[in-house]
């Protein structure tokens, strides 16, 4: 089995996402423009976007332990523990967004490829580098770009806690790995965007 976890960097802006056919992921507004199998936002007004979109109706959205159970829906469901502990502020489950809560779902499928579409990292201009800023519950095209430190390492425990899984990253040909991610051996860059 195969799965697409579709984030929000500007990156797949060229990328046709209905030419995927496996098991999809999106991360909050990814159901604006497209149908994944499930949904994660870790931010409430997302949620209730998404649940607002008539045309997701069959997806389940995962969010938040602390609030799930505040939709009567059985669409709206529980992220999953953590599978690992750790004392700092990254560690802290309120700390991962929906980018890291997402590939970790996907993990624990156990599928045996992961792709990453849209998992950016870096911005390319200094300002915030997500495909639906100056839009409803994001930050406008000014904004400061978002630090990804917290982002990085997160990916990095899910990618070596699950080492049987193959993730592969689809990117630009100018993206730069991080320095944290080159030993990692389950991880393929692909830079097949354009």
């Amino acid at each position: 089995m195969n799965i697409w976890v579709i984030g929000n960097g500007e990156s797949r802006r060229t990328f046709a996402l209905n030419q995927i056919k496996d098991l999809t992921i999106g991360c909050n507004a990814v159901h604006r423009d497209f149908i994944c199998d499930k949904f994660v936002a870790v931010d409430r007004r997302m949620v209730e976007e998404i649940l607002r979109n008539d045309a997701v109706t069959n997806s389940a959205v995962y969010t938040r332990q602390d609030w799930y159970k505040e939709w009567c829906s059985d669409r709206v469901r529980s992220l999953p523990d953590l599978p690992f502990e750790g004392t700092d502020k990254v560690d802290k489950p309120f700390h991962w967004n929906s980018g890291p809560y997402a590939i970790l779902l996907a993990s624990m499928m156990l599928p045996q490829h992961i792709h990453l579409l849209g998992f950016d990292l870096w911005s390319v201009d200094g300002l915030v580098n997500n495909f639906y800023k100056d839009t409803s519950n994001y930050s406008n095209a000014n904004s400061k770009k978002v630090m990804p430190d917290f982002w990085i390492y997160q990916l990095a425990k899910v990618f070596n806690h699950y080492s049987q899984i193959e993730f592969i990253q689809h990117q630009k040909q100018d993206w730069r790995i991080p320095d944290s991610w080159l030993a990692i051996k389950n991880l393929t860059i692909v830079y097949d965007i354009v």
